[in-house]
């Protein structure tokens, strides 16, 4: 199956939370990591979420800089990568953010017709699974559309989803100089876990950043 190269991109705090137990967006990164961020979002054609991130931090996932929506221009691109929601469900609400033209929402076969009628007034629609949506399909579709590199920001549930398909390339985290606890606090990644055959990284960089320090890592197995 053909798909794009996978990037998942995170901030999470020292010990290893991505949000607070509340589930309310918490400022992890400094000026430059969030400068990286936005130049890694202009190098990518599509950047994905899912719902339950719109839910909780309401994102843009636009490029915020004019001088890499430039460059962009400059390469023959859209100003702005495609942005992807999967949301099974259409949960999606119709004011959210990251709606608009440039906006893809992908739902199962069984997402309510309602919903989708608000939604499609607001972006484009795609059936991707019964009950949920089939991120392999997905992720083939996006490839038959021209998508070579996706930028995942999360969710916890939407990595682990990836991670356990073995859709993932590489993993960028920075890790903040901060704690948050909590063991309900979501993770870099959530879901029911591995029981063994846990997925291995090799590690591709490390960089301090700010106060704290960026790793890259390669999926382990992945060609």
């Amino acid at each position: 199956m053909h798909r794009p190269n996978i990037i998942i991109n995170s901030a999470m705090s020292a010990d290893g939370k991505i949000s607070s137990v509340e589930r309310r967006q918490v400022r992890i990164s400094g000026r430059e990591d969030l400068a990286r961020v936005d130049r890694l979002r202009a190098e990518s054609d599509a950047v994905m979420v899912g719902v339950g991130t719109v839910l909780a931090d309401d994102p843009g996932l636009r490029v915020k800089s004019s001088h890499l929506v430039q460059e962009r221009t400059r390469k023959g691109w859209q100003q702005q990568p495609l942005r992807v929601v999967a949301d099974s469900s259409a949960r999606t609400p119709p004011g959210a953010k990251v709606l608009g033209e440039g906006c893809l929402v992908a739902v199962s076969a069984c997402a309510p017709a309602e919903r989708l009628a608000r939604l499609r007034e607001e972006c484009e629609i795609i059936r991707c699974g019964q009950e949920r949506v089939d991120l392999r399909e997905l992720t083939g579709a996006l490839y038959e559309r021209g998508i070579r590199r996706l930028m995942v920001e999360g969710g916890g549930s939407l990595n682990w989803s990836l991670l356990q398909e073995g859709l993932v390339d590489e993993i960028y985290v920075y890790i903040g100089a901060l704690l948050l606890g909590g063991k309900d606090a979501p993770t870099l990644v959530d879901g029911s876990g591995f029981r063994g055959d846990y997925p291995g990284l090799k590690l591709i960089s490390s960089e301090p950043m700010d106060e704290g320090v960026l790793l890259r890592w390669r999926v382990a197995g992945i060609p």
